[in-house]
């Protein structure tokens, strides 16, 4: 009975591996965050405390791969400001002795995109992403370095967030909110009516 169930498994590693090679040979390769077009370049990324470095840098990373021109300051067209960092952990399961059997992690930031003129292109928003594990006292160790782990994992995702939210805008796009924002009565924080 155990070598068979041995020689089913290696017969499904093997399909497996097989799958796996002609999918990356036949150029297939697993989605991952969108493009940024580059009518957002220069882009001016400013994270406010206290959002931790790994969320910026992981968002850094994301859009340098993305082939996304950064700046500071003057010279940048577009300021991406990250701010009001959250994190939390709940247990979301007890057990029978009203112990914690499953933790929830949660993370939040807010977004902002403004053009170099004040234009907002992205209004503040709110990203969340959670994570829930399961929790075992009697590898506490183990399990502290679980949530550190999960913990990062859940920065790569916000940031992953963040580009989402980005690449729908297009040169299109941003001439729009331009012209929306030159044509409304009185745009947001200008008294004269002019951006």
């Amino acid at each position: 009975m155990w070598l068979r169930t041995l020689k089913t498994d290696t017969a499904r590693l093997i399909a497996a591996s097989a799958m796996a090679i002609s999918l990356s040979a036949c150029g297939f390769h697993l989605r991952g965050a969108p493009p940024v077009s580059s009518a957002l370049e220069p882009l001016e990324l400013v994270c406010e405390s206290p959002v931790p470095a790994s969320l910026c840098q992981s968002t850094r990373e994301q859009l340098e791969l993305g082939g996304i021109e950064l700046a500071t300051g003057q010279s940048a067209n577009y300021r991406l400001k990250i701010s009001d960092f959250a994190q939390d952990r709940r247990a979301s399961a007890i057990t029978v002795q009203a112990a914690a059997a499953e933790y929830t992690l949660r993370q939040s930031v807010d977004l902002e995109l403004v053009s170099s003129n004040g234009i907002p292109v992205i209004a503040s928003t709110r990203l969340t992403t959670t994570e829930s594990y399961r929790y075992d006292e009697t590898n506490v160790l183990a399990k502290q370095r679980e949530e550190e782990n999960l913990q990062q994992q859940l920065s790569d995702r916000l940031a992953q967030q963040i580009i989402f939210r980005l690449a729908p805008i297009t040169e299109k796009r941003l001439q729009e909110i331009r012209n929306n924002y030159q044509s409304s009565p009185t745009p947001p924080g200008s008294q004269s009516g002019k951006p």
